[in-house]
């Protein structure tokens, strides 16, 4: 079991601006929790026992959130509020919490870069800090590529699921060698056009690699943006006969990519309407006001 992520978080959010003015884009709520607790909830579950956020500027309430908060912890109890105490029982997750900085926005591949001190030797997961796996069941995806990692000694695993033809040019795309659940990438495309897409199959924001991935990215020269994709990167480990392997999602694990106003608004409300105390009143509210528009 791999013991070690990394947590990107030092972009800047801008389209999710106002909200993203002055909180990271991870802390924007989803239903009652901030999106970046999802994800690490996610990987505790997992079996990861350190996590390396990779900030930026303006990002110090992530780290003030996973802190522990002993003069909160007496205000509530003193104030009779004993009840949002459990509210705050991810702060005794079996997880440590490292920070490390992006000074300068250079793009993912040269946030994962800034892990390698941090990483070693051993293989390590990344999980994006803006994308969340799974709604009803914490997610295990993670878990399970660190156990195709080994099992088919690849230099990387990447979590995909299928999406429409119209939205691929949003994300990476690979190009699997089979069919199947599990399979061998030859090749990844980042963000291409839905008629040069190699397949539907887009990668969500979970990845498992071997330490080789320093190599390749440091092998990269920037784009046009002045950015070192991850896409890039991996996909050297292709050209050069390393081993990437796919993993689809399963069907109860959808992905939550939250990047933009849309997305956000449709995740929140996905998840508030799932809450067991809130989401029955909400789901009777909305439908009294959607009743009230068709009339």
């Amino acid at each position: 079991m791999i013991k070690n992520a990394v947590v990107p978080v030092a972009g800047l959010g801008t389209r999710l601006l106002p909200a993203t003015k002055s909180q990271p884009k991870e802390m924007l709520p989803v239903a009652k929790k901030p999106i970046v607790q999802y994800v690490v909830e996610e990987l505790a579950g997992s079996g990861v026992q350190e996590i390396l956020f990779v900030t930026g500027r303006g990002k110090d309430a992530i780290e003030n959130h996973f802190d522990h908060d002993p003069n909160l912890l007496a205000l509530l109890s003193a104030t009779g509020k004993e009840d949002l105490i459990d509210e705050l029982a991810f702060e005794n997750l079996n997880t440590r919490f490292l920070y490390t900085r992006q000074s300068v926005q250079r793009g993912l591949g040269d946030a994962i870069l800034c892990a390698e001190p941090f990483v070693a030797h051993a293989p390590f997961i990344v999980a994006l800090g803006d994308s969340i796996i799974g709604l009803q069941e914490r997610s295990t995806v993670c878990a399970r590529m660190s156990e195709v990692l080994e099992r088919h000694q690849a230099a990387a695993v990447i979590a995909v699921e299928p999406t429409s033809r119209e939205q691929v040019s949003l994300y990476g795309v690979v190009k699997p060698e089979t069919d199947g659940d599990i399979f061998a990438i030859s090749d990844l495309v980042e963000k291409p056009t839905p008629e040069d897409a190699p397949s539907n199959l887009t990668i969500v924001g979970r990845y498992v690699f071997e330490p080789v991935i320093f190599d390749m990215i440091r092998r990269l020269k920037p784009d046009r943006h002045l950015e070192i994709g991850l896409t890039e990167a991996i996909r050297m480990l292709c050209e050069t006969g390393h081993r990437v392997m796919g993993m689809k999602l399963q069907p109860c694990e959808p992905r939550y990519d939250i990047g933009n106003y849309p997305s956000y608004f449709e995740t929140f409300v996905e998840f508030a309407l799932a809450d067991p105390k809130y989401g029955p009143r909400l789901r009777e509210r909305l439908a009294g006001m959607l009743a009230a528009e068709e009339d």
